[in-house]
């Protein structure tokens, strides 16, 4: 599939921190800004979660007492980006690390937080993400006013991989796929609804980021091959924050 070019974000920037605290620290710094903008113009603050290893540092930063005040997360409306087709309780579960080190001790109402159902047959469960999200956005399309994303070593971003048919998906908010390089079956928000945001931050720390993180900056056009490189807001905030290791390149 040939690649499109897509207007440029409202706001771009890329910022390297000397160590993966400090990229925690701005990049929950950007939540609190988010938040605050959101609650202020909107009454509500709706932010999308992604899961992985890499996010755990971000939500534990929240989670601190420098920042556990500073988000009137009785105000938040708390969704996931993507979800492993796994029950809650599995180690793996997107939702299970973000309840650990985010909603547990920032003790988010649970009826403010909107789980994908892993469990369910994945097909099932991405319809019936699609029908909450119609619930929370009722007279348009989904736009979050914040979406935390990662990035692979394969430049794959949310659960959208080179190569599968989700990287192309127009007019579904919500799929799901299996990735066979994982041998694991996934439900994803699509670029559709990720390039509607308001804010998308793209935290990601470490040395085995570096190759993917150049390449993906690097793909000014954007490539279906590098996945993340699609990820371009055309009404918001493209935001790169990245530690000295993964940045190592730019």
């Amino acid at each position: 599939m040939r690649a499109l070019p897509r207007p440029a974000p409202a706001r771009f920037e890329v910022r390297v921190l000397p160590n993966a605290s400090e990229a925690a620290r701005v990049a929950a710094e950007e939540v609190v800004d988010a938040a605050g903008d959101a609650v202020s113009n909107r009454g509500v603050f709706r932010i999308a979660l992604s899961g992985g290893r890499t996010p755990r540092a971000l939500f534990q930063a929240m989670a601190s007492r420098r920042f556990r005040g500073r988000v009137d997360w009785g105000r938040a409306r708390v969704f996931f980006v993507d979800e492993r087709c796994v029950p809650p309780t599995d180690e793996r579960s997107n939702y299970r690390m973000a309840k650990e080190h985010l909603l547990g001790p920032l003790r988010v109402p649970p009826e403010n937080v909107f789980r994908i159902r892993g469990e369910d047959e994945p097909r099932r469960a991405a319809r019936e993400y699609e029908r909450v999200l119609a619930g929370e956005f009722p007279a348009r399309a989904p736009r979050f006013d914040f979406v935390l994303l990662g990035v692979g070593a394969d430049g794959h971003t949310a659960s959208l991989f080179p190569g599968s048919g989700a990287v192309a998906e127009r007019t579904r908010a919500v799929v799901a796929v299996s990735v066979a390089t994982l041998s694991e079956r996934r439900i994803t928000l699509t670029l559709p609804v990720l390039n509607a945001a308001r804010r998308v931050v793209f935290f990601a720390v470490g040395k085995e980021k570096r190759s993917a993180v150049s390449a993906v900056l690097q793909r000014k056009r954007g490539s279906p091959t590098l996945p993340a490189s699609l990820v371009k807001p055309r009404r918001g905030s493209l935001i790169w924050i990245l530690d000295e290791a993964a940045g190592a390149d730019l």
